[in-house]
């Protein structure tokens, strides 16, 4: 039987290689994915996705057409099986079942958690089953299905652009003041291999 990662394919496709080297920022996106993407949930992703409210469940269909989805519920509600596994209960909806419909499909789920607290984001990647069984709907109270996600990659993203609760982000471009710099460009293994125009860049 072949691991969930094997059925994912590269972390960058040839589009946004394309892209990185127009923007001189494959150094920086290799090093990125050396050190942020793993396999499996660790600690931190863990105490995360078991704060939050809401997720975003993003699906492909049978086009190959992508469709995103906004969960809600209580916190906690996307459920932390183990390292490899989260549950994702599915409440009464308008009746189009697109996502898991989709899941059905072809088992392509990304979830992207965002935490504006902290501010921090985490995108997991998997293969979804949909599950129906009696016993597992019961144990997510008001659940109509059950959205199981097979983790096969994690990886965090800077959350300077979310938004604090009725304010504008400060790293937001405004005109008239300076962007302030994200922190982490800054750590010296990725400030040296920021693109050569980031204005993060201290190396001159």
């Amino acid at each position: 039987m072949s691991r969930v990662g094997d059925e994912l394919g590269a972390m960058y496709g040839d589009g946004a290689r394309a892209l990185q080297d127009e923007f001189d920022s494959r150094r920086l996106a290799d090093r990125l994915a050396e050190v942020t993407v793993h396999g499996e949930l660790d600690d931190g992703d863990i105490a995360l996705v078991s704060e939050q409210r809401t997720v975003w469940v993003a699906t492909v269909d049978a086009d190959g057409w992508p469709d995103v989805s906004y969960k809600g519920g209580e916190s906690g509600f996307v459920r932390v099986v183990g390292r490899g596994e989260l549950q994702l209960p599915i409440y009464n909806g308008n009746g189009m079942w697109r996502t898991l419909g989709n899941v059905r499909d072809n088992g392509r789920v990304a979830l992207l958690f965002v935490d504006p607290a902290r501010p921090w984001r985490v995108r997991v990647h998997g293969v979804g089953t949909v599950l129906t069984d009696a016993a597992t709907v019961r144990a997510f109270h008001g659940a109509e299905a059950v959205l199981s996600v097979r983790v096969a990659r994690v990886f965090p993203n800077c959350g300077r652009y979310i938004h604090p609760e009725g304010e504008v982000s400060p790293f937001v471009p405004q005109v008239g003041r300076d962007t302030p710099v994200a922190e982490w460009k800054l750590l010296p293994f990725l400030n040296e291999v920021l693109p050569a125009h980031d204005p993060a860049r201290t190396d001159g």
